[in-house]
């Protein structure tokens, strides 16, 4: 249910691209959704349009976060607008490679990446820090712009986790501990008051037929 006078964004990830499994950093790469993610997609829209009304759908401008985003927004029958902010964490030098590949050839940097990742920056590419700072910035806009109803956000694995990492007041070594499903949906309350997170990568709207 919705809470009059607050603010309730539905925070959701893309659905399925390549590079899941195996694992790739795909960062930039502007990828098409599998069919697999389609589908993930439409039954997203569908248990948003039943069980919400959104006001607006904001998304990532990579290609699989505008695709979700618009099955959403079709479906509710509100429009989809890019929020830059949203984008994907800049790997750099990583990008388009598997976890293996980074591994074998940078042993240090990538174990630091798993167990540290708040203290270096991925090479060519972006720190948390400045993840954190950016994905800030896109909650605090929406926010303002829309100060009662639900709106829906679109973006990506590691723009949900900063989000989510600063709502749940949790340092940044923590990143890769909270798991962001493909077209998983989490949930944000805010309240004048302050804000709370009342779910987190559900995905059993994936499961039915």
């Amino acid at each position: 249910m919705e809470s009059p006078g607050a603010t309730t964004i539905l925070l959701v990830r893309h659905g399925h691209v390549p590079g899941i499994s195996p694992k790739k950093y795909r960062g930039r790469i502007d990828l098409e959704l599998t069919e697999r993610g389609v589908t993930e997609a439409r039954k997203t829209a569908d248990w948003i349009a039943r069980h919400r009304q959104p006001l607006a759908v904001y998304t990532s401008p990579l290609k699989r976060c505008r695709d979700t985003g618009a099955a959403i927004a079709a479906r509710c029958n509100v429009r989809a607008e890019i929020l830059a902010a949203l984008t994907d964490l800049d790997y750099g030098q990583w990008q388009g490679r598997t976890h293996e590949e980074v591994a074998a050839e940078s042993p240090e940097l990538y174990e630091c990446w798993r167990t540290r990742p708040q203290l270096m920056r991925i090479p060519g590419g972006e720190s948390l820090q400045e993840l954190v700072a950016r994905a800030a910035d896109s909650f605090r806009l929406v926010a303002r712009q829309h100060p009662r109803g639900t709106v829906v956000m679109v973006g990506h694995e590691s723009v949900n986790r900063a989000l989510l990492l600063q709502l749940l007041d949790q340092p940044l070594s923590a990143f890769h501990t909270i798991a962001q499903d493909p077209c998983a949906i989490n949930e944000i309350c805010l309240m004048s008051d302050g804000a709370a997170v009342m779910r987190v990568n559900q995905t059993a709207h994936l499961d039915t037929r």
